[in-house]
Formats: C-alpha cells, sequence, structure tokens
C-alpha cells in the first residue's frame, strides 16, 4: 500500500454522537472499564509510582519518554514492528494503512491473523489510542520510532517528501517537478503535493522507474532497504544526477542525498519492514529422554550442588581469604578455590556467588576484612538435603548478582571481582525465569536446542537486547546461556531436560507440557519450594551411617554420610577423593587434629568401631595409638611462648637441634624451655622437627581447639536489584483503580461559579466564613455534593468534591469524592465552597 492511500484513508469522518471517537488519550482511558485500567497498571507498574490523582494525570504520566520507554523494551518483536509501522504511516492512520505497511501489496496470512492482537496489545499498554478508523501513536512514541537523521529507524525509511523538501528553495523544488513531468505550481506547498501524488501512484511511478538507466535502478536498490542516506559528490555520475533531477533522491546537505519514504515504501511494495515477524520462533527439541533419566541425573546435580557447597564453605571454617579494598575476592584467591573445589574458576564463581545472594557466606566487617560462613550456614546444615537444595534455588531464581560477569571490565575499564561490586543486572530474575519457562513448553524429558531458546527470547525483548549490548554480544543472550549452564549445575535440568521438580518449583503441571505464562502463578515462591523439595527428596541418595574402613588407610563411604558422622569424619580423615563414593585417608596430622579437638586414643578407637561394617585394621589402630602416645608429651602455652616436658631429655634433645634455632629457645628449669615465638609459631615449629606438642591454658589445661570455630556475625543476604518497581497485585490494583476513578469524577465534576466573585480555571473557590457554612449546612440538609478548597496543616492546597453528612464544632464531617472515603475537615481550613451544576457525582 502506497504513501497515497494512506493520505486517502486517513482522512476517515469522525464518529459524532453518544460515540464520538475519543480526542485525547485522557479521554480514551476514560471510556475504558475498570479491568481495562487494571490491565493497564499490571503492564506499566511504573505508573503507579505514586498512585495518579486522575486519569488525566495517569495519560500524562503515560506519555512521559522515561515510562514509553521501558513500555517499548517490554515489547515482543512484531508489537514492536506494528508501532515502527504506526510511525511511520500519517497520524492518526487508519488500520487498513497499518495493514498495507505490514504486509505489502501481495498480503500475507500470518500477519493479517497476528496484528489485531499487537494492536490490542499497544492499545491495552496505552501506546495506541483511537478507534480503528483513527490509530494513533502517543507522540513519545512516535518520536522514539519515526525516522530520523539522528536516530534511523529500524525500518530502513527515511523522511516523506514534504519533511526532506522542507528547507529546499522554491525554485529547486519547481525544477523537479518539471524534470518529473508535472505542471508548475504557484507555490512549494502544490508542488511538494504534486510530487507526493506522483511518488505515491504506482501506475505514473512504475512509468517514471521505466525511463531509469540500469545503474540508477541499482543506485536504488542499495538504498531502498536503508540506511537511505548515501553521500555524493560535487559532480555526481550520471545515474545519480537522473536520480537526483527527477526527486528520486533529495538533497539534505551539500554532500548527502536522501530516498524519499514514498519512493521506497513504491520499491518495496509497501512495505515498511523486510521481514516482519508476526509470530514467534519456535523452540526446537535437541534430544528427548525419558522423564525418569532426566529426573534422576538432575538429583544427581542436586546432591553434587549440595557437597560443593558444603565443602567450599567447610574450608573456610576458620576464615576464608581477605576482602580486597575495592571490594570482592583477588584473581589468587578464586584460583585457589577453582583448584581446591577441582572447577573452573568461571563455575567457582558461581557457587561463591550463590553462598553469598543464600546468606550462607558474608565479610566478617572486621578491621583485617575476610570472608567467612554465616550463622545461617549451621542452621542450613541442619536440614534435610531436599530442603537445602530448595534454601540454593530460590535465591538463584531471585537474585541479580551475576557471576558470568567475573573476569569482565565495568564502564571505567575495571575487572569486575567475584563478591564485588557492579555485578547486578536487573534483567537476570526474568530472564531466568522465562528460560525455564520456555523449557517448560517443551515435551517432559526433552531439551532444547540453545540458538532457538536465544531467538525466542530475542523476539520477545528485542529493544532489550539491543539496548544492553556487551563485549561479547547482547546482555538478554548471554544472561540465558548463563541461566541454561547454572539450572544444569543446580539440578534444576537434566541433561538440559527440566526436571520433575523444576516444574513444581514453578508451579508447573508435572506430567504434561504446560503454557509457561505467569510463572509461579500466584503461589508464594517459598511454598512453591517446598513442594518441588518434596519431589526431589525421594530422588536423592539416602545418606549412611556407616564406612568401609580399608588396611591402606583409608575409609570408603558408600554414599552421603549422616551429619554427626561426616563431620567427626571430617576432623578425624582427609578427603582423597570424591564421587559415588568418598575415599578418607587417615594420617598423622589428621589424627593428631582429632586430638586437638578433645577426644582420646579410646574415643577413636570406639568411634571406628560403631561407624565401620569392616574391622578396625591393624595399622590403623597402631596409628592411633602411636600419635596419641606422643601427643601432649610437650606443653606449650604463652609467656611469650613456653615448652615444657617431665622428661628433661626431650628439651635437651629440641635445644640441640638446628632446627629449633628460629625459636629462640632458652632453658628455664630442667623441664621448661622459654621461647621469643609466639605459641601458635612454637606449636607449627616443634611439630614441623617431628614433635606432638599440645597447647595448654594458663591454669596448665590442655587447649581444645574446634574445626568451625570462626563466623560472621549475623548477615541477610543481598537484597536484588529491582528492575523497575514490582509489579503490583490484584489488591492494590483494585484500590488504585477505584481511587483514580474517583479523583476522575471529582475533577471533572461540573461547578456552579458564583456570580459574584467568579473563580478563575483552576484557582481556589472563595467565600466568607458565613457563605461557606451555610452552603456545607445546605447541603448536608439536602444530601447534595459540593466542591470545596481546601488547605491542610502543611499549606498544601487542593480541590475537592464532598457530600457533606454532619455540621458541628467548626467542623464538616463528609463523604470525599475524590479521596472516596469519609472524612472530617476544619472549617476555617475550607477557602471556598461553590455548588454542582448537576448531580454530577
Amino acid at each position: 500500500m502506497g504513501i497515497g492511500e494512506l493520505d486517502r484513508e486517513a482522512h476517515v469522518p469522525e464518529v459524532t454522537g453518544a460515540a464520538a471517537a475519543p480526542r485525547t488519550l485522557a479521554e480514551a482511558l476514560r471510556a475504558r472499564g475498570d479491568e481495562g485500567l487494571a490491565a493497564l497498571l499490571r503492564a506499566r507498574p511504573d505508573l503507579l509510582s505514586p498512585v495518579p490523582n486522575d486519569l488525566t494525570q495517569l495519560a500524562t504520566r503515560a506519555g512521559t519518554r522515561g515510562s514509553v520507554v521501558r513500555a517499548l523494551e517490554r515489547l515482543d518483536r512484531f508489537a514492536l514492528q506494528t508501532a515502527e509501522a504506526l510511525a511511520v504511516a500519517q497520524d492518526p492512520a487508519p488500520y487498513p494503512v497499518l495493514l498495507g505497511l505490514l504486509t505489502g501489496d501481495e498480503g500475507d496470512a500470518e500477519i493479517e491473523a497476528a496484528l489485531p492482537g499487537a494492536v490490542a496489545l499497544l492499545r491495552e499498554q496505552a501506546l495506541v489510542w483511537g478507534e480503528d478508523d483513527r490509530l494513533r501513536l502517543v507522540r513519545t512514541a512516535r518520536e522514539l520510532l519515526a525516522p530520523s537523521a539522528q536516530h534511523p529507524s529500524p525500518t530502513g525509511l527515511g523522511p516523506t517528501v514534504a519533511e526532506a523538501t522542507s528547507g529546499m528553495s522554491p525554485g529547486r523544488v519547481q525544477e523537479i517537478i518539471a524534470a518529473a513531468g508535472l505542471a508548475a505550481t504557484h507555490d512549494p506547498v502544490s508542488a511538494v503535493a504534486a510530487l507526493t501524488a506522483l511518488f505515491t501512484d504506482r501506475d505514473r511511478m512504475g512509468s517514471l522507474l521505466d525511463t531509469a538507466s540500469p545503474d540508477a535502478l541499482s543506485v536504488l536498490d542499495r538504498l531502498v532497504w536503508g540506511p537511505p542516506y548515501g553521500e555524493v559528490t560535487a559532480k555526481p555520475a550520471a545515474p545519480v544526477q537522473w536520480l537526483r533531477d527527477h526527486g528520486l533522491l533529495l538533497p539534505v546537505s551539500p554532500r548527502t542525498m536522501v530516498l524519499p519514504r514514498e519512493v521506497a515504501l513504491h520499491l518495496r511494495g509497501g512495505r515498511a519492514h523486510r521481514a516482519p515477524e508476526p509470530v514467534a520462533p519456535v523452540l526446537r527439541v535437541l534430544r528427548e529422554y525419558r522423564p525418569q533419566v532426566v529426573d534422576s541425573a538432575a538429583a544427581g546435580q542436586a546432591q553434587l550442588a549440595l557437597a560443593t557447597v558444603e565443602e567450599l564453605l567447610k574450608s573456610w571454617d576458620r576464615g576464608g581469604p581477605q576482602v580486597l579494598r575495592a571490594g570482592g575476592l583477588s584473581v589468587r584467591d578464586l584460583k585457589r578455590t577453582a583448584a581446591a573445589l577441582d572447577v573452573s574458576e568461571e563455575t567457582a564463581a558461581f557457587w561463591l556467588e550463590l553462598c553469598y545472594a543464600a546468606g550462607l557466606l558474608a565479610s566478617d566487617g572486621e578491621a583485617d576484612e575476610r570472608y567467612a560462613p554465616t550463622p545461617a550456614y549451621d542452621d542450613w546444615l541442619d536440614l534435610p538435603p531436599a530442603e537445602r537444595w530448595a534454601l540454593l534455588v530460590t535465591p538463584w531464581l531471585t537474585a541479580t548478582r551475576t557471576s558470568g560477569l567475573v573476569g569482565g571490565q565495568d564502564t571505567k575499564g575495571r575487572t569486575l571481582s567475584v563478591l564485588g561490586p557492579d555485578l547486578d543486572r536487573s534483567p537476570a530474575p526474568e530472564v531466568r525465569h522465562r528460560v525455564l519457562g520456555l523449557l517448560a513448553t517443551l515435551p517432559p524429558g526433552s531439551s532444547v536446542e540453545p540458538e532457538s531458546l536465544f531467538a525466542r527470547l530475542r523476539w520477545e525483548r528485542p529493544l532489550r537486547g539491543a539496548s544492553a549490548v556487551e563485549e561479547s554480544g547482547d546482555l538478554r543472550s548471554r544472561l540465558a546461556r548463563w541461566a541454561l549452564a547454572e539450572a544444569e549445575l543446580l539440578g534444576l535440568t537434566g541433561r538440559g531436560a527440566l526436571s520433575g521438580p523444576a516444574r513444581a518449583l514453578l508451579n508447573l503441571p508435572l506430567a504434561e507440557a504446560a503454557s509457561a505464562g505467569e510463572l509461579g502463578g500466584g503461589v508464594e515462591l517459598s511454598v512453591a519450594a517446598g513442594r518441588a523439595a518434596t519431589l526431589l527428596a525421594p530422588l536423592l541418595p539416602e545418606a549412611v551411617d556407616h564406612v568401609l574402613l580399608q588396611a591402606d588407610l583409608t575409609a570408603v563411604a558408600p554414599g552421603p554420610l549422616r551429619r554427626p558422622l561426616a563431620d567427626a569424619l571430617a576432623v578425624l580423615a582427609d578427603v582423597e577423593s570424591k564421587g559415588g563414593a568418598t575415599v578418607y585417608r587417615f594420617t598423622p596430622g589428621s589424627v593428631r587434629r582429632a586430638l586437638d579437638s578433645g577426644q582420646t586414643a579410646t574415643d577413636l578407637h570406639e568411634f571406628l568401631k560403631a561407624h565401620s561394617r569392616t574391622p578396625v585394621p591393624q595399622p590403623l589402630a597402631y596409628l592411633i595409638d602411636d600419635v596419641a602416645r606422643r601427643h601432649g608429651h610437650l606443653r606449650v602455652g604463652a609467656a611469650s611462648a613456653y615448652v615444657r616436658c617431665d622428661d628433661d631429655t626431650v628439651l635437651g634433645e629440641i635445644l640441640a637441634d638446628r632446627r629449633s634455632s628460629p625459636l629462640g629457645l632458652r632453658r628455664l628449669a630442667p623441664t621448661v624451655l622459654a621461647a621469643q615465638a609466639d605459641p601458635v609459631a612454637l606449636l607449627d615449629g616443634l611439630r614441623s622437627m617431628g614433635y606432638a606438642p599440645a597447647a595448654e591454658s594458663t591454669t596448665g589445661d590442655v587447649l581444645i581447639t574446634r574445626a568451625d570455630a570462626y563466623r560472621t556475625g549475623a548477615r541477610t543476604a543481598p537484597v536484588p536489584v529491582p528492575d523497575g518497581p514490582p509489579a503490583p497485585d490484584t489488591t492494590l490494583l483494585g484500590a488504585a483503580v477505584k481511587a483514580i476513578r474517583a479523583g476522575d469524577r471529582a475533577a471533572t465534576a461540573v461547578r456552579k461559579e458564583p456570580a459574584a466573585a467568579p473563580t478563575a480555571a483552576g484557582a481556589l473557590p472563595r467565600t466568607s466564613a458565613a457563605e461557606t457554612l451555610a452552603t456545607v449546612q445546605a447541603a448536608a440538609m439536602t444530601g447534595s455534593a459540593v466542591w470545596i478548597g481546601y488547605v491542610n496543616a502543611e499549606g498544601g492546597a487542593s480541590q475537592r468534591v464532598i457530600a457533606p453528612v454532619r455540621v458541628e464544632g467548626g467542623f464538616v464531617t463528609a463523604y470525599d469524592h475524590t479521596a472516596d472515603e469519609v472524612r472530617t475537615y476544619p472549617l476555617h481550613r475550607i477557602t471556598g465552597v461553590a455548588e454542582l451544576a448537576d448531580d454530577q457525582v
């Protein structure tokens, strides 16, 4: 459809009478029902902060630049293409013109079927208003989407003939229409209209292009789909000169030419977009598995996630690495953590950020600040495995901190560190929810082809991806890629397919594919997480209460150990390998660690006998007895430090050993040595020499050290950075719509102005105290409503429509139509009163 048709169809007569078309956006909103207003506020929650006083204020706020930009960013690709087509059409545009700009001359059944829904969506969000014969795009949206030299339109179209010739001399315009074979006119306006009519007439335009050379047509082909601007030399080539002489290219500067919009639309066959996308890209299935296989794989990943988090935080039980001055963890400490967990640095960063988001890890806030587990970690350890898993996936779904950014750079070129600042990305929770929701639309057991998933997300939010471009692609696609990998690490997916517990977490059907609309379906996330944990629990391996001791000083745990046994064995032995069965190794150092924690050799023998399904091997029994026999034979205390021993020959051996020289030892008594080193250094030095000293208190008792001695103070998890205002619930929407309606009734009520003292528009009514009292008393007796001006205690002035109920003691009690509630007003704060023209309320 050409621009000429657009011009002819745009002038549709307005409907008059009771069903007159709205003249403003406020009138269009006023014609909506309460459900329509609630839908607008639900889709654009920024309009609710604060609640508008009336519909006029709501319409004004809906047209502000910030609000319109946010609304456009949340449109899908076809709705956005519809808005872009309206931006290049004349205002207002009939529905057939809009359809022609999207389908072109040949038509398109898919676009015809999808366009009513796109227009309805734009209307619902107050981006488009008016009836189908006069569709209007709100002015701010038109300014943002319309083509200009500074901001090219995604349509690739340029300015209209009228816009491109606005600064052209009348003589040059006459030359162009003469070269095009048009009759001369007496003024530039009619000349531009004649040229526009030529370019929008398909037959005449075709005849004109038939006279163009192939080279000239080639120039048009390069400009037709945009960008429509091109540079020319002072003496352009013959094909360009011919196009310029006939107005098919118009100058916008001495060196720049532009293809007019009407010419481009003719060459495109009337279509505004090269590739309209009325239908969302289809998700392609990569592989299909039995749902039981997926759930088993996901449960294995969930168990591994719990073990990884526990191993990470247990390694920081006595205080983790120091916090950088700028915040976060150093690259060296991240590498060490990754090596200890036997994972990549990217995966280690994810686990650290997850622990931080779940409130299990924080900095201690001391002068020499370092990271350590929080008290919440101890509570987390006491929970059943499935509930611990739920407490990890729930904060992951809502967290805005994004571990995938670690190692990149911020806007100032500084490297982003794990647990440091500037890792929040507001769209992250929405993308994670949407990724899982799209996986839920596939048949159970089906994994998705990642590129089709990313294409679907780009279709759903094209502007958000384009406006948040980072160094390796648009942020939304990167967030989706990270979400897929992290969901697999957490056991929300197994082999790339959504698991049954994950479907429960999203409040989706477990047996069949579900349409993923509003995720959660109104169910609180904590309740959904409880359902997911219930489904996961039977899939996790049952904790065992025994180990298998072997003659090579190792113990094999055939499954996850119960909490008391796991904690005790972690002190007595070192983990040698992990997997389906964990292998522990007993060493002199690990046995000494258990003795330092307050246990005796007898306690260790009894512990192993009680929890081993095999006899205690003789080498292990000998190892325990040998370490225990030497443990505590030497005693170290604080003087600066001292060593005491009942056997003076042992002390003599220590003094004679060259390795003891750094400790600064000297004999104070036959059984006591004094040292210049502190007790900790003295303990480490003697142990490195092969002795097994024990620390003692000031009273001479052996000091017992705890393996889990260090915790931070009480810490709360980081608060996610919101992506705009939160979505309002049903109660808030109902109250807001009611308040807006009440305010609008008060604002649009027709009033009788006092004849003696007419009130200026927008000014408060002014009456004497006697007139005010008499009027409100009369209104209370007749039950009618009046318009008052009121000044509150802070000096704020407002206009209100009230229905007085009682007047006494200097106060009037009335039903306030503006606030939609009964209120009491001091009469001395009422500036004046006026009767309503009719019963407006």
